[in-house]
This record gives structure tokens, C-alpha cells and sequence, in this order.
């Protein structure tokens, strides 16, 4: 398990670098009411850089740093394929790092 908790944080990072390196990374925080969406990925408040860097990241550290129960299963990939194909940027590799995170979130326990 402390492999695959390593691997997780390991991407995060990496997810992070690549946000910050395609420019999509905010100093802005979004409003509370945008944070506080029950959609799936705030699809109706954030776009999806945002919802990387203010709910994905941070949430996935604090199960990662507490312990508790990781998802089984996220399939960002797909949703980022979606979202990031009128990019100007080439956002190739963060859609591989995306899918890496996915695929390690499966990844028995």
C-alpha cells in the first residue's frame, strides 16, 4: 500500500508541474459557492484545471496524509480528454499523467 500511497503522491506532483507548465495553474482561488458543487467534477462552477488544482489535489493529499479510504476509481482521463481538446496547448502529457493516476487509483490495495 505505501508503494502505491508513494506512486499516488508522486503523480499529483507531476499533475501539478504540468498544470503550472501549460499555464493552467491559478493563484485565484475560486469563490466558496464554485468549491462547494455536488456535480461530478464542479462540471457546472469550475472548468476542469480548476477542479484539478482546488479539489482533486488538495483532497487527494489530505486521504493520502489522514489515511483514510482512496477512491477505487476516478476516470479523469476521460473527462480531461473532453475538456482540454480546444486547448492552444499541447496537453498530451498531462492527459498521460492523468491516465496514470487513474490507472494507479485501480490498482488493488
Amino acid at each position: 500500500m505505501a508503494d502505491r500511497h508513494d506512486r499516488l503522491r508522486l503523480q499529483l506532483t507531476e499533475i501539478e508541474q504540468a498544470l503550472r507548465l501549460l499555464d493552467l495553474w491559478s493563484e485565484s482561488k475560486p469563490d466558496q459557492r464554485e468549491l462547494a458543487s455536488t456535480q461530478p467534477f464542479c462540471i457546472d462552477t469550475l472548468s476542469l484545471d480548476q477542479w484539478l488544482q482546488w479539489i482533486l489535489i488538495p483532497r487527494m493529499k489530505e486521504l493520502l496524509d489522514t489515511g483514510l479510504p482512496l477512491p477505487g476509481n476516478c476516470n479523469i482521463h476521460a473527462i480531461a480528454e473532453e475538456s482540454f481538446k480546444d486547448l492552444r496547448q499541447d496537453c498530451s502529457h498531462l492527459l498521460v499523467l492523468l491516465k496514470q493516476f487513474d490507472e494507479t487509483l485501480m490498482l488493488p490495495h
